[in-house]
């Protein structure tokens, strides 16, 4: 895949047409309209298109100029990947690319949402990238029309992206290689039996029930006082999603009061571990040092 800057009002077009494909929107009321995105790219914006030998737009990466506690940023406010360029690390490459970006405009923290039940999400994230969460926003983007969505509430996380630390370099430096040579990056999200002592010791305070789709949570326990806990999601969410909508939303609510109980107490989301043969994924949250 191509990786380059976008700046056209056409190419522009292209990316609101994805957008609408790969949220599967039904209309156009929840797509940023191509004007909007050419207005920013005049003022900061950044938009990054990866396109494939034939010239055709296959995923994006665009971010507005945004201001936190007085110093510039930038908001990335979508990444997409068509589902038949899925698979090949483009969409972690279309962050690295955004992240030279930021760099080589003096920006060193780009901001983000994500959904904290997106497994494979949580791993680029996580994993590759090496953000750090210690905000959840309740329903934020409302009654949703994306067909990815479904009937539950758009709680989301807000990444923490910074771009210079020595914890995101090392992230970086373990996966940029393969995904520049076109391929997965290598780092995967190994079984927690294999990490180091401190992480395999953390408290799991929301022990699951079954598999798959039919994953069920369990009691949480909101006043574990490790240094370290685990948080347990499904990784089939968006099967959830379609075919149980109603333990879907159980899953939601649950973790909901998981998040904000703990990150009220001053933990951060700092890593993510998933086994998808066994249906599950574990966020890793670290106390604040005092």
């Amino acid at each position: 895949m191509n990786i380059r800057a976008v700046s056209s009002l056409a190419e522009c077009r292209q990316a609101t047409d994805l957008e609408k494909r790969i949220w599967e929107f039904p209309d156009d009321r929840d797509v940023l309209p191509p004007a909007h995105l050419l207005v920013t790219l005049k003022r900061g914006g950044v938009l990054l298109g990866a396109f494939d030998a034939a010239g055709h737009m296959k995923g994006y990466v665009y971010a507005a100029p945004a201001v936190k506690d007085g110093r510039l940023t930038l908001w990335s406010h979508a990444l997409g990947v068509m589902p038949e360029a899925r698979g090949a690390g483009v969409g972690a490459s279309l962050k690295f690319a955004q992240r030279q970006h930021a760099l080589r405009m003096g920006i060193d923290l780009i901001e983000w949402t994500c959904d904290p039940l997106q497994a494979a999400g949580a791993h680029l994230n996580f994993a590759k990238l090496g953000i750090v969460v210690e905000e959840y926003e309740e329903n934020l983007y409302g009654d949703s029309s994306s067909g990815l969505h479904g009937a539950v509430p758009t709680d989301r996380f807000v990444a923490e992206w910074h771009l210079s630390t020595p914890h995101v370099e090392r992230r970086l430096a373990a996966s940029v290689g393969a995904a520049a040579a076109g391929q997965e990056a290598r780092r995967t999200a190994a079984p927690m039996s294999v990490r180091d002592g401190a992480v395999v010791a953390a408290v799991l305070v929301n022990p699951s029930r079954g598999t798959a789709q039919s994953l069920e949570p369990g009691a949480p326990d909101l006043e574990v006082e490790a240094a370290r806990v685990l948080v347990e999601i499904p990784t089939a969410f968006t099967e959830m999603l379609r075919e149980q909508p109603d333990l879907a939303r159980e899953w939601r609510m649950i973790t909901r009061t998981i998040f904000q109980a703990y990150f009220g107490r001053g933990y951060r989301a700092v890593d993510f571990f998933a086994a998808r043969e066994h249906g599950r994924g574990q966020y890793l949250l670290a106390r604040a040092a005092s």
